[in-house]
């Protein structure tokens, strides 16, 4: 029996060191959070065997999710080269969305032909609060109509999910920090105590 897609691209993102797990030593974020888990999805650039099945998933969740896409769109700049190889797969036009306009020449957030017909779904690498991702829906929902966002990994918070809501755009991921956890802790080596000092990180984010 073949392994779920979300396990699958959940043992690639922790055997390529796109997701780091250590709770013994925490990462610093930006923010100044300690978090014993850091997500890094631009690794998967050096992979192309790995690259191509996330590129694949993706694009099943868009036949799957949202058939009736006739645009990809990649969020600058983490998401550019996802969607770029799902528009591959699927043989659709790319754009990519700026996080601002260039104040330069044309003065474009929007990169790619976009007509008012299209149907667009966004591409991003990683959701946390879903806020960088809604925000490059906004431009593009003012041109075409925009079906919803595929991503690779999100960290399962409910500030994303509200956000998401909020926002009246859909979500489809093709793996989470549950499942990833579950994969790390039969495959990879993650301890209980480890396990259970990510789960509690985990909910006080969400609790904040």
């Amino acid at each position: 029996m073949s392994t779920p897609i979300n396990q699958q691209v959940a043992h690639i993102l922790l055997e390529k060191q796109a997701v780091i797990l250590q709770p013994d030593d925490p990462f610093t974020w930006a923010s100044g959070i300690k978090s014993p888990i850091y997500c890094d999805n631009r690794q998967l650039l050096s992979y192309p065997k790995e690259r191509r099945i996330v590129a694949e998933g993706l694009a099943d969740l868009i036949k799957t999710y949202y058939p009736e896409a006739t645009v990809i769109a990649g969020t600058a700049t983490a998401g550019i080269p996802h969607a770029a190889w799902v528009s591959e797969v699927l043989g659709l036009p790319m754009i990519y969305v700026r996080s601002k306009a260039k104040d330069h020449g044309r003065k474009s957030q929007i990169e790619g032909k976009l007509s008012p017909n299209d149907k667009v779904v966004l591409i991003d690498d990683l959701i946390s609060t879903g806020g960088s991702v809604l925000e490059a829906c906004r431009p593009v929902a003012e041109r075409a109509t925009v079906l919803g966002v595929a991503a690779i990994f999100t960290y399962n918070l409910k500030r994303a999910e509200n956000n998401f809501k909020e926002a009246g755009q859909t979500l489809h991921v093709l793996t989470d920090l549950h499942t990833l956890l579950k994969v790390a802790s039969r495959d990879h080596g993650l301890t209980p105590d480890q396990l259970e000092t990510v789960k509690t990180f985990h909910h006080r984010l969400n609790e904040n």
